[in-house]
């Protein structure tokens, strides 16, 4: 079986066009490569021959630190969550009062543990939007 035609054909890259640059020229554009939505420096040639745009993403360094400490309580609440889920599950399997009150008691202290890891992500989260919104 053969491959389809192409739905559009006028979008068809028929026509190679080969050139030479320098060391400089070429790192200028295995830069704006690296630092774009291109996947190959022929569509960033491309995109600037046909006066297209191209997308650049930039890091901001400044907000690492930010986004360990967000990830790493998103790690901390999710795992408190799966520690709620088993203790659920053995709350549901247990058939003796004494145990379940034990259970009660064990996600009672797991939820003033997401209480206080929700508050710091609110804070943070808020901090955030002051930043990014700078009215």
């Amino acid at each position: 079986m053969g491959r389809s035609k192409y739905k559009k054909p006028e979008e068809l890259l028929n026509y190679p066009i080969i050139i030479r640059v320098n060391e400089a020229v070429f790192k200028r554009l295995e830069k704006l490569k690296g630092s774009s939505n291109c996947q190959s420096i022929g569509e960033v040639a491309r995109k600037i021959l046909s006066q297209e745009k191209i997308l650049c993403f930039y890091k901001d360094i400044s907000m690492n630190g930010t986004m360990e400490e967000l990830c790493a309580i998103r790690k901390e609440l999710k795992s408190i969550g799966i520690n709620i889920n088993q203790l659920t599950k053995s709350f549901n399997g247990s058939n003796q009062e004494a145990q379940k009150a034990f259970y009660v008691l064990k996600v009672g202290d797991l939820y003033k543990k997401t209480d206080v890891k929700v508050e710091l992500l609110l804070t943070m989260v808020s901090a955030l939007t002051e930043k990014w919104l700078q009215r």
